[in-house]
């Protein structure tokens, strides 16, 4: 069943103040919630831990936060409140405008670990993940050879992919070191010696290039590479 406006969880007014050994706010709930999420994970989230690192009984928070869902999508906005404080980039300069709005992103997921576990499927409608969401639109509105809104839309949805993929990539990397106790350069050179024998055999020349010739940039030059390479083909796209 579909909420409506009132039901939203940033739209509920809040309980009024009352005195109380420990003040609340749904903001104060919120950012230790987060504090919570980046220290342990998601699977810290509950109410009862959140109150008891507020010093509050867990049914003080119910006034505030009726669901564990209403908590992560107020957690959700509150971090894109955090991208949209990003600095603004000067109108008409549409390139950097997405590229500015997708380091915000990049820089969140790192902050947050688990934020990007929640982005994709069903999409935000908090206050400010709209607000990001008109950004993208006007900056992707403005290049060159999109005509009308559903190619507006569509080149916004392939730059989603993109910076969502990316970042997902970068992410998994860097739980993967934490959870296998291994640097990136101990994996490797564990598994090195593997990698040469299969070179060897001749079944894989482009994977011998990349080993070779490739410089390696880093993961922060691949990202904006990557996302140059969306841009080109977007502003090189002709009106139908």
């Amino acid at each position: 069943m579909s909420k409506n406006a009132s039901s939203m969880p940033w739209e509920r007014p809040e309980p009024r103040p009352r005195p109380a050994p420990v003040p609340l706010s749904r903001d104060a709930i919120v950012r230790t919630a987060i504090v919570l999420a980046d220290a342990e994970g998601l699977s810290a989230v509950t109410l009862r831990n959140v109150a008891t690192a507020l010093g509050a009984g867990p049914m003080r928070l119910y006034g505030y936060i009726a669901t564990k869902e209403d908590l992560l999508a107020l957690m959700i906005d509150a971090v894109y409140a955090e991208m949209l404080a990003e600095k603004e980039t000067p109108a008409g300069e549409w390139r950097l405008q997405i590229a500015t709005l997708a380091c915000a992103l990049r820089g969140a997921a790192f902050r947050h670990p688990w934020f990007i576990a929640l982005l994709g499927g069903r999409p935000h409608q908090g206050p400010n993940a709209l607000a990001f969401t008109e950004a993208m639109l006007a900056a992707v509105a403005d290049a060159p050879g999109l005509d009308g809104i559903d190619a507006i839309f569509q080149a916004a949805k392939v730059i989603g992919a993109y910076v969502l993929g990316a970042v997902r990539d970068e992410t998994a990397e860097a739980v993967a070191v934490l959870e296998s106790e291994m640097t990136k350069a101990e994996w490797q050179a564990e598994n090195w010696p593997y990698m040469q024998r299969m070179i060897a055999t001749g079944r894989f020349p482009m994977l011998a290039r990349v080993i070779s010739e490739m410089d390696h940039p880093t993961p922060e030059a691949v990202f904006y590479e990557g996302l140059g390479c969306v841009l080109d083909g977007i502003a090189r796209r002709s009106p139908n």
